[in-house]
């Protein structure tokens, strides 16, 4: 065989090996039930049982906010953010929560918000200490 290709075959089972691992490592949104079953982080997706309200208590816990929501396929789970509770969120139409669950409570760490508003229609994402990083970069600060 000539030296070429044995080069050319390597340099595509490179190629197939890189398309592989990017492919194994994405991302996609899971549902309560799954998340339940894995003590790994997930993305779930889904909107705010409002008819459940919320629980946040500034003087007693600044950094511990709960509320209840539906997933993609309906389920209903209790959510407890660690950090303050996001500017705007009963103005929210969709939740992404990234975190863990634990018996029957969702642990988020992280709290992406799809808010309906003709001039913004970007996620916003909230972290634990109350700095919100919009899709563009800029990072806005509301203590």
């Amino acid at each position: 065989m000539r030296k070429s290709a044995i080069i050319g075959l390597i340099t595509i089972a490179l190629c197939v090996g890189f398309l592989v691992s990017l492919n194994a490592d994405t991302n996609t949104y899971s549902t309560f039930s799954e998340a339940a079953k894995d003590p790994k982080e997930f993305h779930v997706m889904g909107y705010w049982e409002k008819s459940q309200g919320m629980h946040y208590d500034a003087l007693k816990d600044a950094n511990r906010f709960e509320f209840h929501m539906k997933d993609e396929k309906g389920k209903v789970n209790k959510v407890v953010y660690a950090g303050t509770k996001p500017q705007d969120f009963e103005r929210s139409e969709k939740l992404v929560l990234i975190g863990k669950m634990d018996k029957d409570t969702f642990y988020a760490s992280k709290i992406l918000m799809k808010c309906p508003s003709k001039y913004n229609n970007d996620l916003v994402e909230v972290k634990q200490d109350g700095t919100v990083e919009k899709q563009d970069g800029t990072v806005e600060n509301y203590k």
